[in-house]
């Protein structure tokens, strides 16, 4: 963290190059659909493990003195919202705990905050249930997005019908479809908290609904936003080990180890192609930003960059 936050003190812009249904395409069609227009866009902004850090943090301290904050966050995402005709803002969990905000409000203002914000989507993280199912189910009226899990079951629950497996968005002439999938919360949160919900295995789960979508809905792009954690050194299933496993999913976007990633990680599937891997540490600190370019035929052939951008005011 400290050393990202010597050298990310300004914007991180930088072309991939890679063109995830093969590099020849990279110079030629694209360059050639763009003299004509006729490529899409999308810009796909993302944060993780928020942990109620409603203000930056404190000018005193050491590692993060003035970044973060809602405020902060807003005007970056309303800059972006006015550069790109097409937008998802997403997160990937652990949005209550960590601030007098939550204890004293009960996750109320973050919910109102993001709703303003115009957040489309979210997942569930282990913290999300600080305040227990009870506590969840009171906060969602004040959430005018929608949340996403494909790997909980919530039968028998108060928000069994508040959490869908998935969503598919419209954005132009594309279609995006997204999960999400959670946590083994059974010895993370007090089962008193969790209650009826039972954790099913995730990689079974999630390549299940993202056959779905990719192959039944014709989804051009497959979003899954991940609560399992980056990486590991034991072999509980993470970001890493579950993307090998997978066929349809084209970009985890991660939560839960507060994983500071300079730049995506690129990994093959399970049938050669490749998944991208983003997660933007936590508190707020880092605005994940990630354009996907797509040709006319929308063939699920598209080019990303990328730009994981401190939130510290200076590039507002």
């Amino acid at each position: 963290m400290e050393e990202l936050n010597k050298q990310n003190r300004r914007k991180f812009l930088k072309d991939s190059g890679v063109l995830l249904a093969g590099a020849a395409l990279v110079t030629s069609p694209f360059n050639h659909l763009a003299a004509q227009n006729k490529e899409t866009k999308l810009c796909i902004l993302h944060t993780n493990d928020w942990h109620s850090r409603i203000e930056p943090f404190d000018k005193t301290d050491k590692n993060n003195a003035g970044m973060g904050g809602a405020e902060y966050r807003a005007a970056l995402i309303n800059k972006y919202r006015k550069e790109n005709e097409h937008v998802l803002l997403l997160d990937a969990g652990d949005i209550f705990q960590g601030t007098p905000y939550f204890n004293f409000y009960g996750g109320e203002l973050e919910y109102k905050l993001m709703s303003q914000m115009g957040y489309d989507c979210v997942t569930l993280g282990n913290h999300d249930f600080d305040n227990g199912i009870e506590g969840l189910f009171k906060q969602m009226p004040h959430a005018t997005f929608d949340f996403v899990n494909c790997n909980y079951d919530f039968t028998d629950t108060l928000i069994e019908n508040k959490i869908s497996p998935y969503k598919i968005y419209k954005k132009g002439a594309l279609k995006i479809g997204i999960t999400g999938i959670g946590i083994e919360l059974n010895g993370l949160v007090p089962e008193k908290l969790y209650g009826k919900i039972k954790y099913n295995d995730p990689v079974e789960k999630l390549n299940k609904v993202a056959a779905y979508l990719k192959e039944e809905k014709k989804c051009d792009l497959v979003i899954c936003l991940s609560h399992l954690g980056y990486s590991y050194k034991n072999e509980k299933i993470n970001d890493l080990t579950l993307a090998p496993q997978t066929k349809n999913v084209d970009l985890i976007l991660g939560g839960h180890t507060h994983t500071f990633l300079k730049e995506p990680v690129i990994i093959k599937n399970a049938i050669g192609k490749n998944v991208i891997i983003n997660q933007v540490g936590w508190a707020g600190l880092v605005l994940g930003k990630i354009e996907f370019t797509f040709n006319k035929h929308l063939t699920n052939d598209f080019v990303h960059t990328f730009e994981n951008v401190d939130i510290d005011g200076t590039s507002i």
